[in-house]
């Protein structure tokens, strides 16, 4: 669609190296609900494009103790790892309803860290105007679908999708909700120019919609040389 070739231009995408898997560094604050206090984190993360996978660690601060976070979707399954004073198992989830969730944030972060891996050929495009593409990608057994908004720009400036499922505070139960990441402050990083704002949000049927994350993107680096240990 056209918003998504004006995107990849002015993202510097064309003319790259095609992107196998890319390196990025966060900090930010996140929450479990609206009335919880934020927690001040660090993050750092590898995706992979080809072979699709996704491994993000946090380290967090919560009442002042350190909590660790650790994220990792492989061949199309996904656990998540919380462990407080890097001892104290808080979550640990995984099946279906996760791996469903973190093939939504994979494609979210393909559009937001690697631009070019739009062009893959598990993402099924739709047309809706200047503005607006609608999409369908597929890792494994799961489809999800998602809407990218555009500004006149060509930037990505949202990403919605209603097949995001939140989890409750201990990981066990998933329950489907409209999910969003407003996106501002491009920057370059190398031949790439990308949003460092973000958030996601929630948007629950009843109950007024809330930010449970704000992050800001400090490194972002496109096929790094990766060390074996």
């Amino acid at each position: 669609p056209e918003p998504v070739r004006r995107y990849l231009r002015q993202a510097g995408a064309l003319g790259q190296p095609r992107t196998t898997h890319v390196h990025a560094r966060w900090r930010g604050r996140i929450r479990g609900t609206a009335e919880d206090p934020w927690m001040e984190f660090v993050a750092e993360q590898f995706n992979f494009v080809e072979n699709p996978a996704r491994f993000f660690m946090m380290d967090a601060r919560r009442a002042g103790l350190p909590v660790d976070v650790l994220h990792v979707f492989q061949a199309g399954n996904a656990s998540m790892r919380v462990r407080l004073l890097s001892l104290l198992p808080l979550v640990n989830s995984s099946g279906p309803d996760l791996n469903r969730a973190e093939t939504v944030t994979l494609f979210n972060e393909m559009a937001i860290l690697a631009p070019g891996s739009l062009l893959d050929p598990s993402i099924v495009w739709e047309p809706v105007d200047d503005h607006l593409a609608r999409a369908q990608f597929t890792v494994a057994s799961e489809t999800i679908s998602a809407e990218l908004h555009f500004d006149d720009g060509g930037r990505l400036i949202n990403f919605v999708s209603d097949d995001r499922l939140v989890a409750s505070a201990d990981g066990s139960e998933f329950t489907r909700q409209r999910w969003s990441t407003p996106l501002s402050e491009y920057r370059s990083f190398g031949p790439w120019t990308v949003a460092t704002r973000g958030a996601g949000w929630w948007h629950p049927e009843e109950g007024a919609e809330f930010p449970y994350i704000e992050l800001e993107l400090l490194a972002l680096e496109a096929n790094p040389t990766l060390e074996r240990r």
